[in-house]
Formats: structure tokens, sequence, C-alpha cells
């Protein structure tokens, strides 16, 4: 055993490397400016020294690249925010485009049906036109109303007979051959002008019975009679049951009442002039 084992060493512990070479540097940095003072002469050596070397630190590094790192996820998060705002607004600009497209069809619907609708009023209209032009065309032959020559003689026609019915017939066919003269005018109940329905409509009300108004449904309203058969105050109508285009009064004699057309007004007639289709009874 050696005699000095006993004695503790003092040899200090070694530092490690980085630490020697940092310390190193700052003596070296310290013993360059001593150095430099002391090469400057006597003329400065009542001179403080003024210079200082600041050294760097050891986290200059490391809050630059933090810095950096916070900057580069703030932007991040900016440009997720802006591309959240983005799809928002496209979302309800194509949300907005949809109902705006949903209204539009809808209209233009609404518009083809109102032109459809109104295309084919204008087609019943016309028809009905046409209809009334044929029928007031069909009834048109007429004789003057007022007078007539005696084959050739000059003098004037008697006038027509008077109905000799009675009772509820003999009333509704007065009414009737009062209105003589008036005029035609489609669509007209009274108490100047009439269209032939309701002339028709008009005299059986003076007596309590309510008639349809239009020919199609008078030329059903009774019983079907024959035109061999018929007694005053009967129906007579032109066309089909059900599909009348006019209608008149039967008075009696081979005559009937009607509202014939614009030309003529409310003449009174032989059947030979105009030969009904059917009739029917209503009294």
């Amino acid at each position: 055993m050696s005699h000095t084992a006993h004695i503790p060493s003092h040899r200090k512990p070694r530092r490690g490397a980085s630490k020697v070479a940092i310390r190193a540097g700052v003596a070296g940095g310290v013993l360059s400016t001593i150095a430099v003072a002391g090469a400057a002469g006597p003329a400065n050596a009542a001179e403080p020294v003024t210079e200082t070397i600041e050294m760097p630190t050891l986290t200059s590094g490391l809050a630059g690249a933090v810095a950096q790192s916070a900057d580069a996820t703030q932007r991040v998060a900016l440009s997720l925010e802006l591309n959240a705002q983005e799809n928002a607004a496209a979302t309800k600009a194509a949300q907005a485009a949809r109902k705006a497209k949903a209204e539009a069809e809808r209209k233009a619907e609404a518009r083809r049906a109102e032109a459809k609708k109104k295309a084919e009023a204008a087609a019943r209209a016309e028809a009905e036109a046409t209809a009334r032009a044929s029928r007031t065309s069909e009834r048109t032959t007429l004789a003057p109303t007022s007078a007539s020559s005696d084959s050739g003689s000059g003098t004037a026609a008697a006038p027509k007979a008077t109905s000799q019915a009675s009772g509820s017939a003999g009333a509704l066919i007065a009414f009737a051959q009062a209105q003589l003269g008036d005029a035609y005018v489609m669509g007209s109940t009274g108490p100047n002008a009439w269209d032939c329905s309701g002339l028709v409509q008009a005299a059986y009300r003076q007596i309590g019975v309510d008639l349809p108004r239009v020919s199609q449904d008078q030329s059903t309203a009774g019983t079907q009679v024959s035109l061999s058969n018929l007694q005053p105050g009967d129906i007579l109508y032109w066309g089909g049951a059900g599909s009348a285009y006019h209608t008149a009064i039967y008075i009696g004699g081979g005559e009937f009442i009607g509202a014939q057309n614009p030309s003529s007004g409310v003449v009174q007639k032989s059947l030979d002039w105009d030969p009904p289709s059917g009739a029917v009874r209503v009294l």
C-alpha cells in the first residue's frame, strides 16, 4: 500500500469538453481585449476600456424557431377558417339557386296552365259562336212579318189567327202573343228583348211552371210527343232532344210563336215555314 493512499485526492472533477471549450473561448476573448488595450501604448493608458463584446445566448436560435412555428400555425388556422367561410358561402349560394330555380319552374308551370285554360276558353267561345251562327243561318229564311201580297192582288194578308186555347195553355200563349215584334237578343229574358229559350221560360212562368233556362234542357223538360199529336202549349224544339239549339211554343192551328233570330225577332209562323224536330208536353 502506498504511503499516500490515505491522502484524499485534491483533483477536481473533469469538466465536459463543451464547458471547457466555452470557458476557453471566454478567456480567450478577455485576454484578447487586454492585449489590444496594452498595445495602444501609454498615451491611452489613462482611458478606461469601454468596448464590450456581447456573447450570444444559447437560446436565441430556439426562440426564433418557436416564433416561426407559431406564425406558421396561425397562417394554417387562418387558411382553414377562410376555406370554411368559402364553403359555407358556396353552400348557401347553391341552396338559394335551387330555391330560385324551383320558384321559376313553378311560375312557368302556372303560366302554362293559365295559357292552356285561356286557349280552351277561347276555343269553347269560338265553338259556341260558330254554333250560334249556324243556328241563326238555319232560321234566317224569313218572310216579311208585317204584311205580304195576296197572289199579286196588292191586298194585305189577314192577321194571324188567335189561339183558341184556354186555361193554363191559353194564358201562356196569350203572354207569348203579347211579345210579338219584340227584338231577339242572345241571352235576353225580357221584357222587351228575348232569345228563344228566354221567351219560352217567361211564358211558362206566367202559369207557375219553372222551366230550365236553355234550349237543350227545355227539349227534355216534359214528355216527348209526336208532331202529329201536338196540343197548344207544347214546347217545340229544333235539333236533338237534349241537344236542341232552338225552342218555341205551339199555339195550335199548325202555328207557333218563337224568338227566331236578330233579323226577325219574336214572330208567329206556320210549322211548314220551319218544321221542328220534336216536341215535349209539360202541361
